[in-house]
């Protein structure tokens, strides 16, 4: 039977899976009876079911089942200090003491924005929200209301949170040649979405002015990741970034950078890194502590918008919004992500990178890592890629990979996205990284039956 091997492998690995994680399958059968296939967070789900973790310590996380895990997860990369941080348990637990949240503003808010400002200077004003996907909902209504214009660009791939007026273009079509066609990529979202938005493809600075040129007049601004995210970590190529700003002062429309993920590569996010001066950002995640955050802010001519004291101003809230809570956690996580920090696990990323890139060139295999600083993800190819495009044409031909190499380190002890994103916590050590680098050798070994008969283009030389 020539496909023999390769089922073998595979069933072996979901067989092993499953062996470790019976009361796992047994939460996951129960989460059925009360939530749509078990799932509130797509992003976390995967099959046969996905691990219920039960706590964390560091950069250490335990299953229900009582397996350890090096976590490299992070929940989506907002854990910069790992688990259960002491000086964020502890602000967090003074806060408690007095209470959550009152229907009021606290000190703690504005001493949380003073914060943030002194590490992002272009957030002249700054307002909260619960979520990233709020962060950069907000900020496109601001850019609208400034401009009074309807229309966005955003980059195909680019990932800002699950509201209507991102869902266009989140996936790549690896088919489609040109200017992407703005499409919807989630059900439920009105069409007029995809009226009031076009698409550029990321990296590429002479199409994003084409679109410009010919739609001026009708766009408010230009979002996107300075790293794209979703579609695989893939970083700005030299000089995309000023120039993505240069067009946008050129075209008179607003640029709004989101860097909920990339605010942790320096102090000030990617923005401080090339030196570039956005109209409005978005940030979440580590801002939090691991407590529900977002914020927005820019310009103070912008922002001000939303200022109750002025006639005809933006009104909007939120119950959460700047929690005390929340507020405490995220200046202790903050305060305690100094420079020092991040140079080390900004080194322990790139070590982890270049390490899988070894593995991969090691085991004879067309694979890659791609990614900056202290996060990266796994592409089964070792083609360039410069656009989400270029990511998802590889997603196919690579079959059952993704998945199974997942399944693979999770039984490994590492536990990552399923779609192969790696992130770097502040407990993690060289010990971690050697460890991880050995399990991924012992992986792609296991897994090199499985690619010779189903992915034989994989295979190197």
């Amino acid at each position: 039977m020539a496909d023999g091997k390769a089922q073998k492998v595979a069933d072996a690995i979901l067989d092993r899976y499953r062996a470790r994680t019976p009361l796992s399958r047994e939460h996951h059968r129960r989460a059925r009876e009360f939530m749509p296939g078990g799932d509130t967070r797509t992003a976390i789900y995967y099959t046969p079911y996905p691990t219920y973790m039960e706590k964390g310590e560091g950069c250490r996380i335990y299953d229900c089942d009582g397996n350890v895990y090096t976590d490299y997860h992070n929940n989506y990369t907002s854990l910069i200090h790992g688990h259960a941080f002491q000086p964020v348990v502890h602000a967090a637990w003074e806060q408690l003491q007095k209470g959550t949240v009152f229907g009021a503003p606290g000190q703690v808010m504005y001493e949380h924005a003073q914060l943030l400002r002194s590490r992002v200077p272009s957030m002249e004003r700054i307002r909260y929200t619960n979520s990233g996907t709020e962060a950069t909902l907000m900020a496109m209504r601001a850019a609208r209301a400034f401009t009074r214009k309807d229309v966005f660009v955003k980059m195909d791939g680019g990932y800002h949170g699950c509201h209507d007026f991102v869902e266009v273009n989140v996936w790549s079509d690896p088919d489609e040649k040109g200017v992407p066609i703005p499409r919807l990529t989630a059900a439920g979202v009105p069409v007029d979405v995809v009226r009031n938005t076009l698409v550029a493809h990321y990296n590429d600075l002479e199409g994003l002015e084409a679109i410009l040129k010919a739609n001026k007049d009708r766009i408010a601004g230009i979002i996107l990741e300075p790293m794209q995210g979703a579609a695989g970590d893939l970083p700005a190529q030299p000089g995309y970034l000023r120039g993505v700003r240069e067009l946008a002062t050129r075209y008179g429309v607003l640029l709004v950078f989101d860097e909920i993920v990339t605010f942790r590569f320096s102090l000030g996010g990617i923005q401080a890194i090339e030196g570039i001066k956005p109209d409005l950002t978005t940030l979440g995640k580590i801002i939090g502590g691991g407590f529900a955050v977002g914020a927005y802010g820019g310009r103070e001519e912008i922002m001000d918008l939303f200022n109750p004291e002025k006639p005809g101003s933006v009104s909007t809230s939120g119950t959460f919004n700047a929690n005390n809570i929340t507020m405490a956690a995220g200046i202790a996580n903050l305060k305690a992500y100094d420079q020092a920090a991040i140079d080390r696990i900004n080194a322990l990323g790139t070590r982890l990178r270049q390490g899988f890139n070894r593995a991969f060139r090691a085991a004879d295999l067309r694979g890659q890592a791609t990614g900056q600083a202290s996060m990266f993800t796994i592409h089964w190819t070792d083609a360039s890629l410069a656009r989400a495009s270029d990511s998802a044409q590889h997603l196919i031909p690579a079959a059952e990979l993704v998945k199974l190499l997942h399944l693979e380190m999770l039984s490994r002890g590492c536990f990552a996205p399923r779609r192969g994103q790696y992130a770097i916590s502040t407990p993690m050590t060289d010990r971690h990284i050697d460890q991880t680098l050995e399990e991924l050798a012992a992986a792609l070994e296991y897994l090199r039956p499985y690619i010779v008969e189903r992915t034989p283009h994989l295979l190197g030389s």
